[in-house]
């Protein structure tokens, strides 16, 4: 698809780091006129000054169509869709000030990744909560690295919405020459891969960090996704929605590329970094910390077994060192690959 002649329906993008200044640059490309909001007013003036985030992405200059606006409800005014780019702590505050602005007939739409702690819940049930049912809503996820996006290279990700028609609509917004979108309606399998994602890629850092090698590294990634499935499964996801772009995709693309955050964190506690010093040093949101006490309670609530998720969260909050937690895994009774009978709900290990 190429971009159109004429702006179309405008885009509202909140959240002005590198992944929401990447999709508002996207949008753009594909023919919609874009405003970008952020709470930091002062940053938001510098980027239009400059017509780039020169904070997290420099080399990417602002297509002509997308502006700033550092009024949240300029920003909705007349939006057809309203984009939440925010970390997942931050989800439903920000649905809860957009939900008295928002107009009837706008799509919600987000690229937030991972359980709220306090609740369990995956970000749709939380949007619903918030919302309502009045409504659409989607998820935007899979591979994808800012940069690459603001770079203009080829990439492909998937929209989720319980609402066909609205994911195919997002699909056809977002997609241009070099930008292909998939859809799904398997929201909660979507989100559960891009919430679990996160902390395996931590793990993969802390492997890679202390040299264990590439057998443990697709080691962890493929019994890695093995849990991603049961506990999607146990959710009410479709085993097949982690076989995607969502699934096997972002976990494989986190796992074993140095422009992942969760992997870079991974990797300097394996050099000795505190998770403070290690959080300081990025100087961005890792999520898969977070997660990893998010994800694993969702998995003791739901009664699936998660060991390798279960051995990120001793490393992260219980001081146990991984080389401890990796002997911990590779001792364990042997038992089948595949378990024909049952293996999505289980407390038996792994």
């Amino acid at each position: 698809m190429t971009a159109a002649a004429t702006p179309r329906a405008p885009i509202a993008v909140l959240g002005a780091g590198s992944w929401g200044t990447a999709l508002a640059i996207q949008f753009a490309r594909a023919g919609h006129a874009v405003r970008l909001w952020s709470r930091d007013a002062a940053e938001l003036a510098r980027m239009g000054a400059a017509r780039r985030n020169a904070r997290y992405l420099p080399e990417a200059p602002f297509p002509d169509r997308l502006t700033v606006e550092p009024a949240l409800a300029r920003a909705l005014q007349g939006a057809s869709t309203l984009l939440l780019v925010v970390p997942s702590h931050a989800f439903r505050e920000v649905l809860t000030e957009v939900a008295r602005l928002v107009e009837t007939g706008t799509g919600i739409t987000w690229a937030t990744k991972g359980f709220e702690l306090a609740t369990g819940l995956l970000p749709h049930q939380v949007a619903r909560e918030v919302l309502g049912a009045r409504l659409d809503i989607a998820v935007l996820s899979g591979p994808t690295f800012a940069r690459e996006v603001g770079a203009g290279l080829p990439t492909a990700m998937t929209v989720a919405s319980p609402d066909e028609a609205f994911a195919h609509r997002l699909a056809e917004d977002i997609s241009s020459e070099k930008f292909r979108a998939y859809t799904s309606t398997d929201i909660v399998g979507v989100e559960t891969g891009g919430a679990v994602k996160n902390v395996l890629a931590v793990g993969a850092g802390l492997a890679d960090g202390l040299g264990f090698g590439a057998n443990t590294r697709i080691a962890l990634i493929t019994r890695g996704l093995a849990e991603m499935m049961r506990l999607g499964v146990a959710l009410g996801a479709r085993s097949e929605t982690f076989m995607g772009l969502a699934g096997l995709g972002d976990l494989v693309l986190t796992c074993t590329d140095d422009q992942s955050r969760n992997r870079r964190f991974g990797l300097l506690l394996a050099g000795g970094a505190t998770p403070e010093a290690a959080l300081r040093q990025i100087g961005q949101v890792v999520e898969g910390y977070p997660a990893a006490r998010a994800v694993l309670k969702a998995a003791q609530r739901e009664g699936v077994s998660m060991p390798i998720v279960e051995g990120i969260h001793k490393t992260l909050y219980e001081g146990v060192p991984a080389a401890v937690v990796v002997k911990d895994l590779m001792t364990r009774p042997v038992r089948a690959e595949v378990d024909t009978k049952s293996e999505q709900r289980t407390t038996d290990g792994e």
